[in-house]
């Protein structure tokens, strides 16, 4: 039996500002734009892993949340400690040098750690996409 990772769900309060990060910062493609304003499912996925996600979603859209799980989930985004997401690519530095002039010219996420050695073992780098989620990019 094998099982895969088929989405990864990370929030997104402005839609169209985390679209840009993924697409055109990370290079990821579209697959599905769910919704309107700011009530939008956006899967987003690398071209050549089609079978991957990550969709995008509107933070304490589930009717069960209440006012004050919806205002703590605001006050975490907003820290930028409410979600995390690690990736890999072949070409490091290319990415983040991508990543890092999208950030750079649009105003919308942050560039938090140039790519570097790990004591841990791997190399990698780290920003914060538009929504505040910490998203670390490993050397593969």
């Amino acid at each position: 039996m094998s099982v895969i990772i088929a989405a990864a769900f990370l929030p997104a309060d402005d839609p169209e500002a985390s679209l840009g990060f993924f697409r055109d910062a990370l290079g990821f493609e579209v697959r599905q734009d769910v919704g309107q304003g700011t009530m939008r499912w956006i899967t987003v996925g690398p071209p050549d892993q089609p079978e991957t996600g990550i969709v995008l979603h509107p933070p304490a859209a589930d009717p069960g949340v209440s006012d004050e799980e919806r205002r703590t989930i605001a006050v975490l985004m907003a820290k930028g400690v409410y979600t995390a997401l690690s990736l890999a690519a072949h070409d490091l530095q290319g990415t983040f040098d991508r990543a890092r002039a999208w950030v750079e010219s649009t105003g919308s996420g942050e560039v938090l750690q140039e790519p570097e050695d790990q004591p841990w073992g791997v190399r990698d780098c780290a920003f914060r996409d538009p929504a505040g989620n910490l998203v670390r990019i490993n050397q593969r």
